[in-house]
């Protein structure tokens, strides 16, 4: 029997999914390095230990129609995480309340390959919904630490069986780890190493969602394991909430205004933290965060080390700030023309493309045109570096044996 409760807030009505698009002409293998993945009502089935099975996540009906997520006996609202691909722009604004209103291919891994066909995408690396906190923000601050800690596990499994194992070659596996005990956390991340996890996503500003700041030796067996196994920490933009708007601004157009400003600040906190300066092998993936900004933080770094002097506390000598940047940051993209002409300043090599599917901010199905008029122009060199190379070498991710162009 299926467990009802009284969330407090009205059902969004939104119209139809539209049909199917017809499959889109492929120019360039892409290879997305930011999409994001519904957990179906499944996912901890079965993966929990026998004692959680009551408290552990699982999907809920509410009273006003919506399907939500609850654990410890809380629900948290909506499941549907900005899952709007596939609806006409005019309900964007509507978040999906219920599995039916989402495409298939955002909770099943074969219709998201399907989807990714549609859409002219060769691999992707998907990250988590509101089920985990967006990050595992949700499973480390559970009343029980030791059912924060399974539920990372079990969903860091259900992602590896289940969405990544049928179709290996096509998804990316990113993992989460556990925030509230960073060697366990560090472990989470070795053990997923192990089996071929590629990545871990982590709040961009942890102080932010009650966790000590980046600048705290805290991180430091995190930061360690990732450094140590080659495992690519991602900032998704987002990740630690929203910017902070006046109480009377138009909070939804303001917040995604300000998101390429989240995470320049988050990238200048993580390069001035001192840990790229202490791993030289720590890889760090801005995602979603665009690029625009990029080009004015090196600018600014190089000002202030050579001429105001603000820079004195730098934390190498061997390396200036800018250069550290180049080295451990990468950057990523979904449809930003300014990239092309400040793309030298960071280096094309640190350039990632995203579709964000199935996110309002998304291009799918039209990924493959939006990039041809982006980097359409581009020597040829260039374009695969952009389109499918640097990520593919960052996530030491295999391509199909033809790449275009």
């Amino acid at each position: 029997m299926v467990e009802v409760v009284k969330l407090g807030i009205k059902r969004p009505v939104s119209g139809p999914l539209l049909p199917d698009p017809e499959p889109r002409d492929v120019l360039y293998t892409l290879l997305s390095v930011d999409d994001h993945l519904m957990e179906p009502p499944n996912t901890f089935e079965g993966r929990l230990p026998k004692k959680f099975v009551d408290v552990g996540p699982k999907v809920i009906e509410t009273e006003e129609g919506h399907e939500v997520w609850t654990m410890e006996g809380t629900p948290y609202f909506q499941v549907g995480f900005m899952a709007v691909a596939g609806r006409s722009k005019e309900d964007f604004r509507f978040e999906p309340s219920r599995f039916e209103e989402v495409r298939p291919g955002c909770w099943d891994i074969h219709h998201r390959i399907k989807d990714m066909d549609l859409g002219g995408i060769w691999a992707s690396v998907n990250f988590p919904s509101g089920a985990t906190g967006f990050g595992a923000t949700l499973f480390s601050n559970t009343k029980d630490p030791e059912l924060g800690l399974a539920c990372v596990r079990a969903w860091n499994d259900w992602l590896f069986e289940e969405w990544v194992g049928p179709y290996p070659d096509r998804i990316v596996p990113l993992g989460i780890t556990y925030l509230s005990d960073p060697e366990k956390g560090a472990e989470e991340i070795r053990r997923n190493a192990k089996r071929g996890f590629k990545a871990v996503t982590l709040p961009e500003q942890p102080h932010e969602v009650g966790f000590p700041s980046v600048f705290d030796d805290y991180w430091e067996p995190i930061v360690r394991a990732c450094a140590e196994t080659e495992t690519v920490l991602n900032l998704h933009v987002g990740s630690a909430g929203f910017a902070k708007v006046p109480p009377d601004a138009p909070g939804l157009e303001l917040g995604s205004t300000l998101f390429q400003a989240m995470a320049l600040q988050s990238c200048a906190e993580w390069l001035w933290s001192g840990w790229p300066a202490r791993y030289p092998d720590l890889k760090i993936a801005m995602s979603e965060g665009g690029i625009a900004w990029v080009g004015g933080l090196i600018d600014r770094l190089d000002n202030i080390m050579a001429r105001s002097g603000y820079g004195s506390g730098w934390q190498d000598p061997k390396i200036s700030p800018s250069d550290c940047l180049r080295r451990n940051f990468w950057f990523c993209m979904i449809d930003d023309p300014s990239t092309v002409p400040t793309r030298y300043s960071m280096g094309v090599e640190n350039i990632l493309f995203e579709s964000d599917y199935p996110h309002g901010d998304g291009t799918w199905p039209d990924t493959q045109e939006v990039m041809k008029k982006l980097i359409g122009d581009l020597p040829k060199d260039e374009i695969r570096m952009i389109s499918h190379e640097n990520a593919s070498k960052l996530y030491r991710h295999p391509l199909p044996p033809t790449c275009l162009p």
